[in-house]
């Protein structure tokens, strides 16, 4: 039997400009400071992570709330052309997670800017499990985001407690 694909949708409103979003979303460090500290991204290959991302496939070593293993992902990051905003894809992978297909749209608005988290996930029977952490993953990763912007961007202590 094929597993089904479950998809994550989730949008929120950022009241900052279109390139500010775009310069922050580009940055390794907004994945960590936005994840934290629900999961912790570790880099394996290459060893370290670049000031910015660049379309190449990044190995990282998985932590739930920074402490409980969970395996290898791939980052597989690329630029996706759009229309009058911006997008990037992270067609991520992993032995649990055959599918983590990520895309992240940047849309200006007359209050700042429309930021959207839309993935795909496919992880055979655990898709559903999977599909419910995403979830909450993804709306904590829009609070961090607004709680940045409020900050103006001050990252502060890198753990992001």
């Amino acid at each position: 039997q094929k597993s089904r694909i479950m998809i994550v949708d989730i949008s929120t409103h950022l009241p900052c400009s279109f390139d500010q979003a775009v310069f922050q979303v580009r940055k390794p460090q907004l994945l960590q400071f936005v994840a934290a500290p629900l999961v912790r991204f570790t880099p394996i290959d290459p060893a370290r992570f670049p000031d910015v991302w660049s379309e190449q496939t990044y190995w990282v070593r998985l932590q739930l709330f920074g402490l409980v293993p969970f395996g290898k992902q791939a980052i597989v990051i690329s630029l996706l052309p759009t229309g009058n905003g911006f997008a990037l894809r992270d067609a991520g992978h992993s032995a649990i997670v055959k599918t983590w297909d990520h895309v992240i749209t940047i849309q200006p608005n007359t209050v700042g800017v429309l930021y959207r988290d839309r993935v795909e996930v496919k992880a055979g029977l655990l898709t559903p499990f999977i599909w419910v952490f995403a979830q909450l993953f993804y709306r904590h990763r829009q609070r961090r985001w607004r709680s940045l912007v409020a900050r103006k961007f001050d990252y502060g202590d890198q753990r992001g407690a």
